[in-house]
């Protein structure tokens, strides 16, 4: 829905919830009017069940109100005397109308000091999980957010088994535009393996009309900073098609929302207003190389020749002493011959003179070769190697609009920014009239991984629109080697365990002072209690 339609279906909520308790709230020393106004009456309500004022605030907010407002209807029949879990049960399964019934039919009083705390350890025990799923989920979308590297993409710079901290305030926390979901879920419900949320796909299109509706427009709060070259950025990868985001299963008739969209961490290599090029996998931004970070390494794929036939497990276990661990394979079923990926330029002078390696030659496509690379179209003769230039747009900034550049163009106009736009003979035509520049809406960034050959970015799906941006990883918590390879297999990395995900030089680790800090506060508050008791 549009700004327009979730006022009207806000304001007809206000009526219905007015309409459904004016008598209430006149029984508890209010006025009737009270009942009828919006958001007013929600902080009138929080004092009629006597709890506290936020309360309101967060029965506005998505996701967390799938929780917060059951919680207010068996509030609301508690309050007037209805404790049973008969009552709580019927406020539920009704949606609240429960309280049509308790307005207009029962015969109740209002009970004022009426004894906050559940009857029973089980009702006290679902209260606090509630409550804690409510803070998390408010600490989840609006600061911080888990995150786990997949992939080795950035390989040497965040290594695969990373567990980030990813700050939602740097750049603006995004609210929710998804509002039926299960909270601090992303895609799939763990266990039921069943989707989280309530969204039509094109498999379900009988369901578009009104699952469609329960959408919320974007919205962002400010930020705290921009998105600079060379950053570290969490996103929702543009072009996902991911049945299931575990298996990597695509499907390019299955539609996600923005908001759930399969999350990638990338290097931002272009900014909006950046012309981009890669030649030879270096990039280059408005015309000079790209230099990265201090801490960060380009990896490229090698083929390596042999002296002598190995196993690929035999290889892989020969290269993990170079610090390349992103695998290999034969070539042709070759035992003497492997290509190997995210390889250094420090390993790969270490590996070439190597008395097992007779040649080592990075492997790199042509230039003028087509690839599997966006736009996707057989006038544009990129690949992974040699790509563009191409112009990264700014919102504001106006471009010619030819029959030649809309593949660039036409997924950004159309699916990010809303517009149809197509080409008859040499004219374009946008929303039905012809054209000859288009004025760009929004902000656009180009995402690459350090992994130059082992990286799917926007190479592959082009540009990341702004509103696909959730945050800046800040911290790792844990570092698990072997991660995909089984529990047995599982090593922890301590020396990248509580360390800073951005900075220059070799990595802290803050494990140590931290134990020590959890060690110290926790005598000290023993130290305290005893001193009271004393006392």
């Amino acid at each position: 829905m549009n700004g327009t339609e979730w006022l009207i279906f806000f304001l007809v909520i206000q009526v219905i919830h007015g309409l459904g308790t004016w008598k209430l709230y006149i029984k508890a020393g209010r006025q009737a009017w009270e009942a009828f106004i919006p958001l007013y009456n929600a902080v009138i309500l929080t004092k009629i069940i006597n709890r506290p004022w936020y309360w309101a605030l967060l029965m506005l907010l998505p996701i967390v109100n799938l929780i917060m407002i059951p919680a207010v209807w068996v509030e609301t029949a508690r309050s007037f005397g209805k404790n049973s879990n008969i009552d709580g049960f019927l406020a539920i399964i009704t949606l609240g109308f429960y309280n049509y019934y308790l307005n207009y039919v029962a015969d109740v009083k209002y009970i004022v000091d009426r004894d906050l705390k559940p009857r029973t350890s089980a009702g006290e025990w679902v209260s606090s999980i509630l409550f804690a799923i409510v803070a998390a989920t408010i600490v989840h979308t609006y600061f911080f957010q888990p995150f786990v590297i997949p992939s080795s993409s950035l390989e040497k710079s965040l290594l695969v088994g990373d567990f980030l901290i990813v700050s939602k305030f740097h750049y603006g926390a995004r609210t929710p535009m998804t509002t039926v979901a299960a909270p601090m879920v992303h895609d799939t419900i763990p266990i039921l393996k069943k989707k989280s949320y309530v969204f039509s796909d094109r498999y379900e299109q009988r369901k578009t009309a009104w699952q469609n509706k329960l959408q919320l427009p974007y919205f962002r709060f400010p930020a705290f900073e921009k998105i600079e070259n060379n950053d570290y950025v969490v996103f929702g990868q543009p072009a996902d098609t991911l049945l299931d985001m575990n298996k990597f299963t695509p499907d390019r008739n299955y539609y996600k929302p923005i908001d759930k969209k399969t999350n990638l961490v990338k290097r931002c290599v272009g900014i909006p207003g950046d012309t981009l090029e890669v030649r030879n996998g270096y990039v280059y931004i408005n015309g000079k190389q790209n230099v990265l970070p201090d801490r960060a390494e380009l990896q490229f794929s090698y083929i390596m020749y042999l002296k002598r036939p190995l196993s690929q497990a035999n290889v892989n276990a020969f290269l993990k002493r170079f610090d390349i661990n992103d695998g290999s394979r034969p070539i042709d079923g070759n035992s003497n011959v492997y290509i190997i990926y995210a390889v250094s330029d420090k390993a790969a002078a270490q590996l070439k003179n190597h008395p097992e390696v007779s040649k080592l030659e990075v492997y790199k496509q042509e230039k003028e070769i087509y690839g599997a690379t966006f736009p996707r179209d057989p006038n544009y003769s990129w690949n992974t190697d040699f790509f563009g230039p191409i112009y990264i747009p700014k919102a504001g900034t106006t471009t010619p609009l030819t029959v030649e550049n809309l593949p660039i163009y036409d997924r950004l106009i159309q699916e990010y920014e809303g517009h149809k736009v197509v080409a008859k003979g040499n004219q374009i035509f946008l929303d039905g009239e012809l054209v000859d520049s288009y004025t760009f809406e929004k902000d656009y960034y180009w995402m690459m991984g350090d992994n130059r050959h082992n990286s799917i970015d926007s190479r592959a799906w082009g540009y990341v629109p702004f509103d696909h941006v959730i945050g800046k990883p800040v911290f790792i918590w844990m570092s698990i080697d072997g991660i995909n390879d089984g529990f047995s297999n599982w090593s922890i990395r301590w020396d990248r365990v509580f360390t800073m995900v951005n900075g220059s030089g070799k990595r802290i680790s803050y494990f140590i002072p931290f134990i020590v800090i959890v060690f110290g506060w926790t005598m000290f508050s023993r130290w305290r209690k005893k001193k009271k008791k004393a006392v």
